[in-house]
């Protein structure tokens, strides 16, 4: 590494022992274009106006440079060769820095910083302050990205499970916060990986907004949807019945749960929880139906249980629709809480923006963490143990010539015995 030699005057010496920013910064810039002066000359092997057999270049004079530094705004002469051949390394990372300082100032807005408290960790980290305009368009390089990401197609592969949840955020829109519904929809692949297939923005939660995603959805390639999992909002459900037709809807037995421990008188409570627990977790839909019968025989002369045991009766089979695939596919295919998570994340920085000025800002913060975390699940490990749902829907191949020919049979055997 070279060695500079850096000389400083008596009055520079001074303004090391005194708090005024601006001599510091002079001193700072006095040193630097020493600096730069002596890189100069250790890249033409001269000093100025040296002549030597060893020199490799000819200078051409000094261009201003400005460098922006916590102690204030240095402006440098940067030498310059005829041949241009001259590059500090003073600027090389100042550009790196330069760099690095824009996505550190998006990243801060997608982990949830506000653009004024960035403006205000800018001017303490570079010695200048941006304003809230510059951040916000700085923030504007991130829509493209989400964009992009948010409307890839899906082309080519197929999604055999669709796991589904929305979350409400405030959005200003013509003046008047606004509650927004972010409906985030998750899939599983054919290979057993899980993908966020993206979000959409909508007035509420309702089906038509539900209808208008999974059309979104179709526009863009997915397909072979055999599951989907969701809570048991009515438009919702009536969005999947219409666009997966055939698909097998599976309630999330979390908000299922919740719903019947909603209406649970409190002394009855950890018990009904226990014995919801102890059903959910059967081998098969049997057993599962047998545990049902022993809680409706339970409870059904207990005060205060007349409303929740209706209930309980009507949604089993949506809630132990996952009972009829693999047993390694159940723990993760019984609830939503994958969706869930992701939506802590969202919330996470949700909470320090509180109220989005627009739809387009809550599209891009929500975007930008859910893109980051698509990509972490691109290289994780496979979530679900796809070849058991492979080799399970084989088998539902082979066996339906041999369901419908018993059926035949016992139609046939009816109708003998009622002759």
């Amino acid at each position: 590494m070279a060695k500079f030699r850096v000389t400083l005057d008596k009055d520079s010496v001074q303004d090391l022992f005194t708090e005024n920013d601006e001599q510091l910064a002079r001193l700072m810039e006095s040193i630097a274009n020493q600096v730069l002066e002596a890189q100069m000359t250790e890249h033409l092997r001269a000093e100025r106006h040296e002549r030597t057999d060893a020199r490799t270049g000819y200078r051409n004079g000094d261009r201003v440079r400005r460098l922006t530094t916590r102690v204030g705004t240095l402006y440098l002469l940067v030498p310059q060769t005829r041949n241009g051949s001259f590059s500090t390394e003073l600027f090389a990372r100042y550009q790196r820095s330069e760099q690095a300082l824009v996505l550190s100032l998006m990243e801060m807005v997608v982990q949830g910083v506000s653009t004024r408290k960035v403006a205000a960790i800018t001017e303490e980290l570079c010695g200048v302050r941006f304003s809230k305009s510059t951040v916000s368009a700085l923030c504007e390089d991130l829509t493209d990205r989400v964009d992009a990401w948010n409307e890839r197609p899906l082309h080519g592969q197929s999604f055999p499970f669709l796991i589904v949840d929305a979350l409400v955020i405030k959005v200003r829109r013509d003046h008047v916060i606004r509650a927004t519904g972010a409906l985030i929809v998750c899939g599983v692949d054919d290979k057993g990986v899980r993908q966020i297939l993206g979000i959409r923005l909508g007035d509420s939660e309702n089906e038509a907004t539900w209808e208008q995603t999974f059309s979104w959805l179709k526009d863009r390639g997915l397909n072979g949807v055999d599951y989907v999992v969701s809570d048991a909002h009515k438009g919702l459900i009536k969005a999947v019945q219409k666009h997966f037709q055939g698909a097998v809807w599976q309630r999330c037995q979390v908000h299922f749960t919740r719903n019947i421990l909603g209406h649970t008188p409190r002394h009855l409570k950890d018990q009904v929880s226990k014995d919801l627990y102890s059903m959910f977790r059967s081998a098969d839909k049997e057993a599962a139906r047998k545990s049902l019968a022993e809680m409706l025989d339970r409870y059904s002369k207990i005060k205060g249980m007349a409303y929740i045991l209706p209930v309980l009766e009507d949604g089993f089979d949506d809630a132990v629709a996952v009972l009829a695939l693999p047993e390694s596919l159940h723990t993760r295919l019984r609830t939503t809480n994958m969706v869930e998570r992701l939506n802590e994340e969202v919330r996470r920085r949700e909470k320090v923006i509180r109220i989005f000025p627009n739809e387009e800002s809550a599209h891009r913060l929500l975007g930008s963490v859910l893109a980051e975390i698509h990509e972490k699940w691109a290289v994780g490990h496979q979530y679900l143990k796809i070849d058991d749902y492979h080799k399970y829907k084989e088998q539902l191949r082979h066996a339906k010539p041999v369901t419908k020919l018993r059926l035949v049979i016992n139609r046939k055997e009816a109708i003998t015995s009622t002759v």
